[in-house]
Order: structure tokens, then sequence, then C-alpha cells
């Protein structure tokens, strides 16, 4: 049966809610806007609160009868080329976890790119799962890293034949996207599912222009954050099944075990209308998209010291598979201000929030809701921060290490060093020690120490630096570095 994809069944729902007028005696207690704080409601609108209603016993009835979430992920499904599909409203933090409890467990085996997400070390803490860290394609030149190379999860797999599967992230924050299908190969051949975080990769399945979508390339389970590069609201995902190596009613097991039991019907609808729009009219936006992201390219390598990252850049051998050209990713280092002060100078003096931020460049994310207007828009602040650079103090140096120097050994798993005892020390004491923290750059959010790492100099270094050249580490228990969280020492 042909799927109708001018159906919503969320907001087909709400307006259904409207127009029965019900009255409920349930929580949300704000009662579609009367109770809630006239501040709040001035701000926000009240319009929030109308769509603010219980999933159960308020859009669908107390047994879910009228199967209206269901049928929204059976049409987000068949929009991606899915078997099955489970909504999120706690972000693709959450549905990686999902994942990867369903894959593996306790004690495990799990073969990840070591550019992952912190969402999924905090996954490996939750779960005690085993990782087997698979390199990344390190170009040194840019200090970057790309998806691990199909080559390196073969290796992988072979070195630790008894890994449940493997998970990659692609694309990542930069643009930059692995080669998806020869990894599902890898992983298949073994009868092992393949998991891939394409959380900045919601609009893939929209254009041929972009680069392969995970579930068309062969992957088994897929997460995607529609906030990201499409137009949910923020926390909004999905993750999407296909295949017969991980059961359906285990990941919705795994996934119910992590998920609120109080899930935003607001998160839903944005979902279900974000698949409406991109199933009936997404090739004709995402192509809108890509000739303004050309357009807005072409502009910014014509300002004096910037340089946009292109697929010359990013592809080739021993770098990315594949180039996404919608995350606009600027090189500022012939104009020698760091990324960090780019984007504070941006939003102070022209209003402009940057996305990529890092020790030389600043990203500036293009989706289907850019126009002209926009595009202009920051096209002038690129040019004012052009001209305003000399007069701008030079760029504190990061001392980003050599890609050997980066990677750290595992010396015991992150969920024993979390959790285990524990005792902070000066962080010119540390090299040596076992970590038991997390310290994340952010953006993009790949952690630079891992629970159970042993700490080294170099990336010691690089943090120190870095926090004082501007950059952001949201997670460490000493914000200002001066101490790290270690494995304590036995007395014996």
């Amino acid at each position: 049966m042909t799927a109708d994809h001018r159906r919503a069944p969320v907001l087909e729902a709400l307006v259904e809610y409207r127009r029965e007028g019900r009255l409920s005696f349930t929580p949300p207690g704000h009662k579609q806007a009367r109770g809630a704080d006239p501040a709040v409601r001035e701000v926000l609108g009240d319009a929030v609160f109308h769509g603010d209603v219980l999933a159960t016993a308020g859009l669908d009835d107390r047994l879910t009868r009228g199967r209206v979430l269901q049928r929204a992920q059976e049409l987000m499904a068949d929009a991606v080329h899915a078997d099955h599909t489970f909504f999120s409203t706690c972000g693709s933090s959450l549905s990686v976890k999902a994942a990867m409890l369903a894959v593996a467990g306790p004690h495990e085996k799990l073969l990840i790119g070591r550019d992952a997400h912190k969402s999924v070390v905090s996954g490996l803490i939750l779960s005690g799962i085993e990782p087997v860290w698979v390199e990344p394609r390190w170009d040194a030149e840019r200090h970057l890293a790309h998806p691990p190379a199909p080559e390196a999860f073969e290796e992988a797999f072979a070195a630790h034949p008894d890994a449940k599967g493997a998970l990659v992230t692609s694309p990542t924050p930069y643009g930059a996207s692995a080669d998806l299908r020869a990894v599902a190969e890898v992983c298949h051949r073994r009868s092992r599912p393949l998991i891939v975080d394409e959380a900045w990769g919601a609009h893939l399945p929209f254009h041929p222009d972009l680069p392969s979508w995970a579930m068309d390339a062969g992957a088994d389970i897929c997460v995607t954050s529609i906030h990201k590069m499409g137009s949910g609201l923020e926390q909004g995902s999905v993750f999407h099944l296909r295949g017969d190596l991980v059961q359906p009613k285990l990941l919705g097991m795994r996934a119910d075990l992590l998920s609120t039991t109080s899930p935003s019907v607001l998160i839903f609808a944005g979902l279900d209308g974000w698949r409406r729009q991109m199933a009936l009219g997404g090739q004709e936006l995402m192509g809108g998209a890509l000739e303004l992201a050309a357009d807005v390219r072409a502009a910014i390598e014509k300002i004096d010291g910037m340089h946009v990252n292109d697929r010359d850049d990013f592809c080739g051998p021993g770098r990315a598979h594949g180039f996404d050209p919608l995350p606009v990713v600027v090189d500022l280092d012939g104009l020698g201000v760091s990324g960090f002060r780019a984007a504070d100078w941006l939003r102070e003096h022209r209003g402009v929030i940057a996305h990529i931020t890092d020790h030389r460049r600043i990203g500036a994310q293009i989706t289907h809701g850019d126009d002209r207007a926009t595009a202009d828009e920051l096209l002038t602040a690129l040019k004012d921060l052009a001209r305003a650079a000399p007069g701008l103090s030079p760029a504190p140096r990061v001392e980003v290490p050599s890609p050997a120097e980066l990677r750290m050994p595992q010396v015991c798993l992150p969920r024993d060093a979390f959790f285990g005892p524990t005792e902070d020390v000066p962080v010119d004491r540390a090299a040596g020690r076992i970590a038991a923290e997390m310290i994340t750059p952010y953006p993009p959010g790949i952690p630079a120490v891992l629970p159970g790492e042993r700490l080294a100099e170099p990336v010691l270094r690089y943090l120190r630096s870095g926090l004082e050249a501007g950059m952001y580490l949201p997670d460490p228990t000493d914000p200002a570095l001066e101490t790290i969280r270690v494995v304590a020492e036995r007395d014996d």
C-alpha cells in the first residue's frame, strides 16, 4: 500500500484535540496556557502551550488505539527507506545509546570510531560495553579527523572477532562522510550490525547530490537529529532500523529503558511535519540550499584571509570518502585569528552566530531555512571580520598534538574508571594517570579525554592552551582545568 505523505498524524491529532475542546484534568499543569506565567506566555505565545498535551490520554486515547505516533513513525520510515522508525524527544544523545544497547551489552565489545560524539562515550559508561577504538583518518595539516576507513574496521574485526558490531560517525560536523557501503559490507560478512551516528545527516535522503544516506548504504541502525540539518525542534531525533540483524522489539525495549515517560508532543509534531515537508518537496528545498551554499562558498573564497574547505580539502586518499557542502567551514589561518575569537567578534559586533568554532576555523551551517537575505547578512559580517582582523590581538597558540600524540591507550573500561574510586590531581601531575572523566572541546563534541585512558602530556598541553585561547570545555569537574579527576591509586 502506498504511503500518503500528505498526511501528518501528530499534527492532525492536535487539530482534533483543539476542535473537540477537550478539558484535561491531567498534566501538563499549565492547562493549555491558562496557568502559565504571564511573562512566559508573552515571550513564547500561547500556541506553544496549546500544542503541549499528553501523548497518551491526550493526543491519543488511554490505550493508544488511534495509533497516532505509530502511524507517524511508519510514514517517516517509508520516507527514508527504513523498515522501522522510532521517534525520540531526548535528542540523538539518547538515540545512539539505545542503538548501542541493542547491539552489545556489559563487557561485550563494540568497534567504534575514535571520533565519536561524547554521547557515545556516555553510552559506554552507562552500559559497560568495552570499546574497541578504530582510528579515524587524520589530516595532520588541517588538524582534522575524518571517519575511519573500511580497512580500519576490517583490521579491528580481525583482531577482535568477538566484537558484536560497529559504530561510525558520518557525516562529521565538518561535512566529511565515510564509505558507509564498504563499512557495512565489512560488518555484514560477519553477520554483525552497523550503527551509523548520522546526527548531522537528516537532509541526506532528499537530494541525489548529497552523500549517501545510511539506510541506502546498508546500515542496520541509523541515528539522525532532525533539529540539526532538518527543521524539527531541538531534541527531535529519530533512529531507523533496517534488516534482520537487530530485532525491532529489542531496539524498542532498549530505547524505552532510557526514554522519558513524558515525551513532548511539540517535538513529535516537529518530526512529523518535517517528514511531510521533505517527502513532498525535499528535493526542491535541498536543491535550493545546495545552490545557495555554492554561492556563499564562492563569495567567502574571495575574502582575503579566508578559505572555504571544499571537497578537494577533505576527500581523497587517506581522507574522507564523501563531502556535504552545506556545513560551510571557513579556515581563518590567513587572517591570523582563531575561530574562537572570530566567533565572539561576529556575535558581539554583527549579531551573527557561527556553528563550528575551533583553533583555526568557524562554520556557517546552511539549510533550506536560509535564503539570499540571510546569506548576504553572513557575507557582510565575514567581510567586516576580515577588515577588523588586523586590529584584533594575535590568536593565542593552541598546541595541537600530532595524530600519534592525540591517541592515548584505553587501559580500563570507561564505566569502571568513571564509577570507581577517584581523586583530583593538579593538571601538571596528571600525565601517566588514568582519567576518570570526559574532557570535550565543544563544538564539535568529540572528547579529547575519555574515562579509562592513560593521560599524556601532549593532550593536556592541548587542552590547557585551548582553554586559554577560548576553547569551551563543558564537562570537566574543574572548568578551569587546574585539576583533573583520575582513578585513585591503591595504597597496596
